[in-house]
């Protein structure tokens, strides 16, 4: 894992989340009818700024019916850019939604003819930027005609990403590029990278940096241009932030289920004091739930309440680094951590349950558990704990890194000939804990969309860099030592290797060496998790992937 180190008439339209000009071919269904059966009719529309001038700007929207019968309802549903509105429209009616605009054939009726198209115009006011509709559904399905979104991988394996709440400040990444980039439809769960547990032993929200980062989970108001269905928040709103946008996602793509993970790298330095005691465990897995499940929110900067959250996050991610053994140098570690983790989870399955037949509704409990058979013997029960979880992510990345001395590989499937050591590979991974009784199908792959690398790197006697002392970690974007996969794609004056035995690729340009996984790798990867019984792969994080969501892709057609 890596370190921290609307209305409803706009559900449909928020779900598709494309920008004109839209201009494919999609069976659609009215409004009416759309519960039942689909209509026979194909429409698409598209959108063309004709004239703009100081504030104001002419289109036309174009409805254009593929199939061989006129059409003579239809319901066109569309918001736009944060400034942009619709000042006066003709050929068509309008109504007006706090911004959120519904558009149907004028009250003297406008059949849109077999294989031909109908257009209406407008006027609309703008403050520079762009005028494009947003979220456009025609009779509530994509006005590109693409398949309509929400609907899920279509597969039954499972495919998870974590989204690391510091992406949209620090590196520009939105819930709204999980969606742009098709990865929300790819994606059964989502785990949201991190909530903290104080020293008193709570899931707490602060505003201390250090400790936690509430502006980016609920208070910072999200531009219209980052948000999911292109609304932007009110400073009013009792709910901003990533939270917000999680709950639009999940109104768009229902299918998602979203926990919240706990701890990380940085933030499992109060586990073992909050789980000493069976009191101290109760307190903690209630404030946990009471906080993101039940989403009891401390009031802080206008934003949260009672309930603000509620509905957000339906389960739970344990990502303690680690029971038992060292991981961050702050950590508290002790010898009894091993059975108190169990009981953490004896008693988060138990509440857990007790919130379901409250609510009706079944909330998962999952985990990230370590690559080697030593910390798992030091912190972890597994045939005690693996029953009460969902599903367990393994980690499958980081087996070398910058802070070693010699170039190697972060996420091998299997372990190199000429690997100098220590030795660890992905089967390597899954041995460990099939040997101690796991079955496969209870565990899940994790993938890294992330490079680790090196600099000060010799050619060596193969000239790509392999198994070379280094001078040190190369220069990354936000970290030394590590780049995201979208940063490094396309990278000029370095030559790629692949190891196709190992699922694994490089870049070397003579002194700089960077280990990682590309779309390639990634679907050798996810092909080998299945190929031995495993669930799926988890994938950290989705900031890694670039816009056309690759990689993403890449597992998606492993998975199916």
């Amino acid at each position: 894992m890596s370190a921290r180190r609307p209305p409803a008439t706009l559900a449909a339209a928020a779900a598709a989340l494309l920008v004109a000009p839209l201009a494919l071919t999609t069976t659609t269904a009215s409004p009416s009818s759309a519960q039942e059966t689909a209509t026979d009719h194909e429409l698409t529309v598209t959108h063309t700024e004709s004239a703009r001038w100081d504030t104001g700007y002419s289109a036309e929207i174009t409805v254009h019916n593929g199939s061989d019968s006129p059409v003579h309802d239809w319901e066109i549903e569309f918001t736009l850019p944060d400034g942009s509105s619709v000042h006066e429209l003709w050929n068509a009616t309008v109504t007006d939604h706090d911004g959120s605009y519904t558009v149907t054939p004028p009250h003297w009726g406008a059949a849109v003819p077999a294989g031909g198209s109908y257009t209406f115009g407008l006027n609309g006011l703008h403050q520079g930027g762009a005028t494009d509709p947003v979220g456009c559904t025609v009779d509530g399905a994509p006005c590109d005609g693409s398949e309509e979104p929400g609907t899920g991988p279509g597969h039954d394996r499972l495919a998870v990403a974590y989204f690391a709440g510091w992406g949209p400040e620090e590196r520009d990444h939105h819930l709204r590029d999980v969606v742009e980039s098709g990865n929300a439809d790819r994606l059964t769960h989502i785990n949201y990278a991190f909530g903290n547990v104080s020293e008193d032993g709570r899931c707490f929200m602060t505003e201390d940096p250090d400790e936690g980062d509430a502006a980016a989970d609920y208070t910072r108001t999200v531009a219209a241009e980052d948000s999911v269905d292109g609304v932007a928040d009110d400073a009013g709103q009792e709910l901003r932030g990533n939270f917000n946008q999680l709950a639009k996602l999940r109104e768009t793509h229902p299918h998602l289920q979203v926990s919240i993970s706990l701890g990380g790298w940085n933030w499992s330095k109060n586990f073992s004091d909050a789980v000493l005691t069976p009191e101290s465990r109760e307190e903690l897995v209630s404030s946990c739930i009471d906080l993101y499940l039940r989403g009891d929110l401390p009031e802080l900067d206008g934003a949260g309440g009672e309930g603000a959250a509620a509905g957000v996050f339906d389960g739970i991610d344990l990502d303690w680094e680690w029971p038992g053994s060292p991981g961050h140098p702050d950590n508290i570690i002790r010898e009894e951590d091993k059975e108190n983790f169990t009981a953490l989870v004896q008693e988060f399955r138990s509440q857990l349950d007790e919130l379901g037949a409250e609510t009706g509704e079944y909330h998962a409990l999952t985990a990230y558990l370590p690559a080697t058979g030593e910390k798992l013997d030091l912190g972890f029960e597994l045939d005690e704990i693996m029953p009460a979880f969902d599903f367990a992510t393994v980690q499958g990345y980081d087996y070398h890194g910058s802070w070693e001395e010699t170039t190697n590989l972060h996420s091998n499937l299997v372990v190199h000939p000429d690997d100098p050591g220590p030795h660890l590979s992905s089967e390597d991974v899954l041995a460990a804990y099939t040997e101690r009784g796991v079955d496969p199908e209870q565990l899940v792959m994790g993938v890294p969309f992330y490079s680790q690398g090196w600099t000060g790197v010799a050619p060596g006697p193969d000239g790509d860099g392999l198994f070379q002392e280094a001078d040190g970690p190369a220069e990354g974007l936000y970290e030394d030592g590590t780049e995201n996969w979208r940063d490094l794609a396309g990278r000029e004056g370095f030559d790629l290797y692949r190891d196709d035995e190992l699922g694994v690729a490089w870049l070397y340009d003579g002194d700089t060496f960077w280990t990682y996984d590309d779309g390639t790798a990634l679907e050798q990867k996810t092909s080998w998790a299945v190929g031995n019984g495993m669930a799926g792969v988890t994938a950290w994080s989705l900031d890694g992937d670039d816009d056309e969501g690759t990689l993403l892709g890449a597992v998606d057609g492993a998975l199916h």
